[in-house]
């Protein structure tokens, strides 16, 4: 398929997805850059973390952009007392027949929100991993493959607040996105308050079904993506393990650079973005638009660079400046 071809048949996809857009405004204020994020992660088959302060309408955004696919939606709220048997589901003993079955969990759905996910110790936080990555769930012996499209969203508070567990850093490295929500601007927080006291949301529809996703996804897979931006990608990962290459005196304030997952992520989460934009093609600009959301949680840094006050966001910025751009 050639590039014009393939531009076509991109747009041919592109009012589907202004429709999703459009239906999930019908509840939400703001946070389009969230609501487009979630969209590419689903597209792309990318698990996402969303973290910020409680209030935010993470949770709230995340219900709606399930009820505007035509999918199984399933939240879970997270809690200290979760059991890995209560996410994954049980073997049940059944005295008539003296037999065991099997009663699956409600990870069994295509559309999954672990709601406040650090809020739970670490055993129930690492029974995501085999769903999470493999796409199937292990029941005492037997092992079931989950359905298409499969994807985690889940959110967290700030690691900082009271009773909170921080997440593996091998769970955290299977999430393709981290985004990070803000407050909503003055104008956006007078349009919420008057929308929940005059009960004035319109219930969104659904737009989009699992295999219109799924055929989405195959094209996105095709977008063209140069050699040189390939290389581009694997220079920006890079230099968060070696930032002396590149002239980049960071060494001592990263402990450990993001992971080969990172350069997968990012190529495909450019191919995302350059979709959801109605383009065939993937332009520089793409990968360093998503490159913070793609690697913000991949590093991992000293403690002197904590106590110098910076983040993995202030150190990504200096990499993306440092970086020749194609």
């Amino acid at each position: 398929m050639n590039l014009d071809e393939l531009s076509v048949e991109v747009r041919s996809f592109h009012s589907l997805v202004s429709q999703a857009f459009n239906e999930i405004e019908k509840t939400i204020v703001g946070q389009k850059d969230l609501v487009s994020k979630l969209l590419l992660g689903l597209l792309t088959d990318g698990h996402i973390l969303v973290e910020g302060v409680p209030g935010l309408a993470k949770t709230t955004t995340v219900k709606t952009m399930a009820r505007v696919i035509s999918a199984s939606f399933q939240r879970i709220q997270f809690t200290p007392d979760l059991l890995p048997a209560d996410i994954l589901g049980t073997q049940i003993y059944n005295p008539k027949t003296q037999e065991f079955y099997v009663k699956r969990g409600p990870l069994f759905h295509n559309i999954i929100l672990a709601d406040e996910i650090n809020r739970a110790p670490a055993k129930v936080q690492s029974a995501l991993l085999e769903a999470m990555q493999e796409k199937q769930i292990t029941i005492g012996e037997q092992t079931f493959k989950l359905e298409e499209p499969f994807i985690v969203l889940a959110t967290q508070n700030p690691i900082e607040q009271e009773g909170t567990y921080p997440l593996p850093e091998a769970q955290v490295d299977r999430f393709m996105l981290k985004l990070n929500v803000s407050y909503p601007s003055k104008a956006e927080e007078f349009q919420i308050m008057e929308r929940v006291a005059n009960k004035m949301s319109a219930e969104p529809r659904a737009v989009l079904s699992t295999q219109k996703i799924l055929e989405m996804r195959e094209v996105i897979r095709k977008i063209y993506i140069d050699p040189k931006l390939n290389d581009y990608i694997i220079r920006l990962v890079f230099a968060t393990r070696q930032p002396e290459e590149y002239g980049l005196k960071l060494g001592p304030y990263i402990r450990y650079g993001a992971s080969p997952r990172a350069s997968i992520n990012l190529h495909m989460a450019a191919k995302g973005l350059a979709f959801l934009k109605g383009r065939a093609y993937v332009i520089p600009e793409d990968v360093k638009t998503i490159a913070h959301d793609v690697m913000r949680h991949r590093i991992l840094l000293t403690f002197e660079a904590e106590a110098e006050g910076l983040t993995s966001d202030s150190l990504l910025q200096q990499i993306l400046d440092g970086v020749e751009v194609p």
